[in-house]
């Protein structure tokens, strides 16, 4: 269980910082799955089941939502994947602006979206745990990679000066 749960930090804090330094639309998309499985063995580590499996419905809700918006944005803009060339693709994309946005902020675990449910419920109950100070740190760290990342993301492609040619 100790074992797992290390590895499952290791696997956020690393797919997180990874993702920050990602140009490519659908790496960022995948890492951040990545990290999310993370969470998800986080959560198996600290015994809770059900958790880790609602998580992992509503995890696979918005991410669907996010590939499908990826690959609106990735045709639109002339099949790249370089999240460098968008920029200002919400005048462009009103509605996968907005779906992506929901999509973002659910993944960063914002209250009233789905990922809210799962991931706040999963950090109430580790924070309950005596795991030390260490691994909440850590589960912190982790969780602000997520919010860092998506925030990086939605401002380079919607919001950023445009950087294609």
């Amino acid at each position: 269980s100790a074992l797992l749960l290390f590895i499952s930090i290791m696997t956020m804090f690393m797919s997180g910082v990874v993702a920050i330094f990602e140009y490519d639309l659908k790496k960022i998309i995948a890492l951040s799955t990545l990290s999310q499985l993370g969470m998800m063995m986080f959560s198996i580590s600290l015994g809770l089941y059900e958790l880790a499996f609602f998580h992992l419905l509503t995890h696979a809700l918005f991410k669907a939502l996010l590939f499908l918006c990826a690959g609106i944005l990735i045709h639109g803009v002339g099949n790249t994947q370089d999240i460098r060339s968008f920029g200002g693709l919400s005048l462009n994309f009103p509605l996968v602006t907005v779906c992506m946005n929901l999509a973002n902020l659910s993944l960063c675990g914002v209250p009233f979206l789905a990922g809210f449910y799962s991931k706040d419920l999963i950090v109430e109950l580790a924070c309950q745990y005596s795991w030390g100070i260490f691994v909440l740190l850590m589960m912190f760290i982790c969780l602000s990679l997520t919010a860092l990342y998506s925030v990086r993301l939605t401002y380079l492609s919607f919001v950023g000066p445009y950087g294609g040619g």
